[in-house]
């Protein structure tokens, strides 16, 4: 049987790798096994699944570029083999990973003759280049090239208007998604005479990220989008009754144990949800790192008054985070450790 084949759980949910490749530093491959869902249960799973991992996961890419001494995208340069156009789709193909949520700048210099690759692209280490051997273009002659690069970390596809550009900007229709592909299958088996199902997912990445880092962020990205449901307010009405008192609580007990089941489930999702989900700046996010604040219930640990007193964090970096756990989680921290 095939859940005896490749040995997953029949008992508790489970995922387990069952296979991986690196096809080459632009191509990862992984095969995982998630088991056991009840009937129908694992189809919902895997549409859920292969929506977040193809539209939900966050990749870096060039959204513009800027040629010293060039004014238009079909100028000829003597000495570039290819067009200003050819270098624009090149530029668009290169991979890139940014640990950064602000735009940042990368820059090439390269003086002729030579090939140019991704190798010569220089910027900040929170960019990273995945294929340094990416070619962009070729100088034939004793000429310099220099190009700025606007590296941008966001989802999905970005078509430019070039209408907003100045002269000398060439914007790039940018590929923000770091998934090539994603496919599931389900595989029904028995247990104890009940029909049990395994979900196969198939996951195929740019090298940016690993296919097990990406089924995590998916897997994250999809409790973002049901928090707010955990924290929606309680409406005064349940059950048809508008106002609950002491007198009549005994007869409601699941009340109170409904509230408990949801502290600890939002207690557990918040653990699994790193701060990377509040889209900080660079200097509020280095600064919670520096004092090992990684998921959001690090944060939930400090007031208003504890974040303004982390080195080097301003009472600027304090609204941003206090902005960010409102609109993200609806989550306002207390102003002192008296009011928790």
């Amino acid at each position: 049987m095939i859940q005896d084949e490749i040995k997953v759980s029949t008992q508790t949910l489970q995922w387990k790798c069952i296979e991986s490749k690196i096809e080459s530093k632009r191509l990862l491959y992984s095969r995982f096994a998630i088991s056991p869902f009840r009937k129908g249960q694992a189809n919902t799973v895997g549409i859920a699944m292969r929506r977040a991992l193809l539209n939900e996961i966050e990749g870096a890419s060039i959204t513009y570029a800027k040629i010293k001494k060039v004014k238009h995208e079909y100028s000829t340069i003597i000495g570039l083999q290819e067009s200003i156009h050819d270098i624009l789709i090149n530029l668009k193909e290169i991979v890139l990973k940014s640990e950064s949520f602000e735009p940042q700048k990368a820059y090439i210099s390269v003086l002729g003759p030579k090939k140019i690759t991704a190798q010569d692209i220089k910027g900040p280490s929170c960019i990273k280049i995945i294929d340094n051997s990416q070619y962009i273009a070729t100088l034939n002659k004793d000429i310099l090239l220099e190009i700025e690069l606007n590296i941008e970390k966001d989802r999905g596809y970005r078509i430019e208007n070039l209408q907003k550009y100045q002269e000398g900007l060439f914007p790039v229709d940018a590929v923000f998604m770091p998934i090539r592909n994603a496919n599931y299958s389900v595989h029904s088996f028995e247990s104890e005479k009940k029909i049990k199902e395994i979900l196969f997912l198939e996951i195929w990445t740019d090298g940016s990220l690993t296919p097990k880092e990406a089924l995590y962020e998916a897997s994250r990205n999809l409790i973002d989008l049901f928090i707010p449901l955990i924290n929606s307010e309680k409406k005064e009405k349940n059950f048809g009754i508008e106002k609950t008192n002491e007198s009549n609580m005994s007869y409601f007990p699941f009340q109170s144990v409904s509230l408990d089941i949801e502290k600890m489930t939002k207690d557990v999702a918040f653990k699994h949800i790193f701060i990377d989900q509040l889209e900080l700046p660079a200097r509020a996010y280095n600064c919670l790192k520096k004092v090992n604040v990684h998921t959001i219930a690090d944060l939930l640990t400090y007031s208003e008054d504890d974040l303004i007193k982390i080195k080097n964090f301003g009472k600027k970096s304090v609204e941003q985070v206090l902005e960010a756990l409102r609109k993200r989680f609806s989550i306002q921290l207390p102003k002192n450790k008296n009011y928790l």
